[in-house]
């Protein structure tokens, strides 16, 4: 039998469950920082090829996730556990990473490009297997609302601090060491935090309670019927993705940014912390707007205080570097909101959709949810990639080349009006029906 749901899970639950975001952080962050200039100045792939790259193992992920959810449920149902899968996936996603940034050097452009691709479309599948379980988990780690937000928030200050270990860390191995070295070095240390990860993540839950089980859908027809029905999560999941995409573009804009328009590659990493440390500091603050105004109230002041540091950052070239760097803080700050409020609304429609239903949705609907944000994530890089080469980047393979005006200008668009307005976009889908779970 399973465990009864708990309203109050404990710190040490929620610290396990947070552990994950090693994973995810480290993830989702390194390679929609490093891999498309990985690409363009150290395999001298061209912009948009390298945008194309870094996209199609991607969307391999939005078809293949919902497929990961779907057998993550059965496994829950059988077995009464979701941890298999969170571990094996942890332990591929180490691997691969490595693997990734290897560079084995097989002399012709388009030989090392296709191994990159072929490595980050298996570990961008390995990393469905881990995300889409861990995406679940909070609708059936507890049932009551305010503790979901707290979960959330605890999961996304340890996906701050990997953020900002790995945004900060990465590129500094990188330009520390310099050129292929620095790349494979880089690859194994964050896969070795990757792997601690998903191990202490895995054996933090090992005792945690379980939701009540209930069957799986029957087939595809029934989930695809839900979906249709299920508005409310279809807007979540299409204004989160879109604000994804927003995010993507702006990781993917950081390296460029600090090598031309801020002057110096080491700027990347104080961007990183820039932005990261303040959204570390405010998250605790986001959860109780949320308890006082509400969950949706605080979703919508996060994209509002991400936009205005956004549009800030879009004169960087002509303010001085510190005024920048308070447009970077208060774009941290909105992020900080925009990743734990839609994550702790997530759990409420699908515990109202399982009341509904009679039926198991966590994994499949942690599927879709995941597939629409890989998608969103996928997107940012080579939406960045395509800026580039319309304002004339200039590709290499040693790392800054001079590159004209226009291509300055679509930079600091593409890393500040650009993402901006992708979050912004996704306010008008916030509507109160939302929250409904219909």
């Amino acid at each position: 039998m399973p465990l009864p749901v708990e309203v109050g899970i404990g710190t040490r639950t929620r610290i396990g469950y947070s552990f994950g975001s090693l994973v995810t952080g480290s993830f989702s962050t390194v390679p929609g920082l490093l891999l498309l200039p990985y690409l363009t100045d150290t395999l001298g792939v061209p912009s948009a090829i390298a945008g194309a790259i870094v996209l199609l193992p991607k969307v391999w992920d939005v078809v293949f996730n919902p497929i990961a959810g779907r057998l993550s449920d059965a496994s829950l149902v059988r077995h009464g556990s979701r941890r298999p899968f969170l571990l094996f996936g942890g332990l591929a996603v180490a691997v691969l990473f490595a693997g990734i940034f290897a560079h084995p050097g097989f002399g012709d452009t388009a030989l090392d490009a296709g191994y990159v691709m072929v490595l980050y479309l298996l570990c961008a599948t390995a990393f469905g297997l881990f995300q889409v379980p861990f995406n679940a988990l909070p609708a059936e780690l507890t049932a009551s609302y305010g503790e979901r937000t707290r979960l959330t928030s605890w999961r996304m200050g340890f996906l701050a601090v990997a953020v900002l270990l790995a945004g900060g860390g990465a590129p500094g191995i990188v330009n520390g060491i310099g050129g292929v070295a620095g790349y494979r070095v880089m690859g194994v240390v964050i896969g070795l935090v990757i792997l601690l990860g998903a191990v202490l993540m895995v054996l933090g839950i090992r005792d945690a309670p379980v939701g009540q089980r209930r069957p799986g859908a029957q087939g595809w027809r029934d989930l695809v019927s839900t979906m249709r029905r299920w508005r409310s999560f279809r807007r979540l999941v299409l204004a989160y993705s879109v604000q994804a995409l927003g995010l993507a573009t702006l990781l993917a804009g950081v390296s460029y940014a600090s090598r031309y328009v801020f002057g110096d590659p080491a700027v990347q990493t104080w961007l990183f912390a820039g932005f990261v440390l303040p959204a570390l500091m405010t998250m605790p603050l986001w959860p109780r707007i949320g308890e006082r105004q509400g969950k949706l109230w605080g979703f919508r002041a996060a994209c509002l205080t991400f936009g205005v540091g956004c549009a800030g950052l879009c004169a960087a070239l002509v303010l001085p570097v510190g005024v920048s760097f308070v447009f970077v803080a208060l774009a941290g700050v909105g992020y900080a909101g925009i990743q734990v409020f839609p994550l702790a609304i997530m759990p409420d429609l699908i515990t109202a959709e399982e009341e509904r239903t009679g039926e198991t949705r966590a994994g499949v609907a942690a599927g879709v949810w995941t597939g629409a944000e890989t998608l969103g994530m996928a997107l940012g890089p080579g939406l960045f990639g395509l800026v580039l080469g319309i304002g004339g980047y200039v590709s290499g393979v040693d790392g800054v080349v001079p590159q004209p005006g226009s291509a300055v200008t679509a930079i600091v668009l593409g890393f500040s009006l650009l993402p901006g307005a992708l979050v912004l976009l996704g306010l008008p889908l916030l509507r109160r029906d939302v929250l409904e779970g219909r």
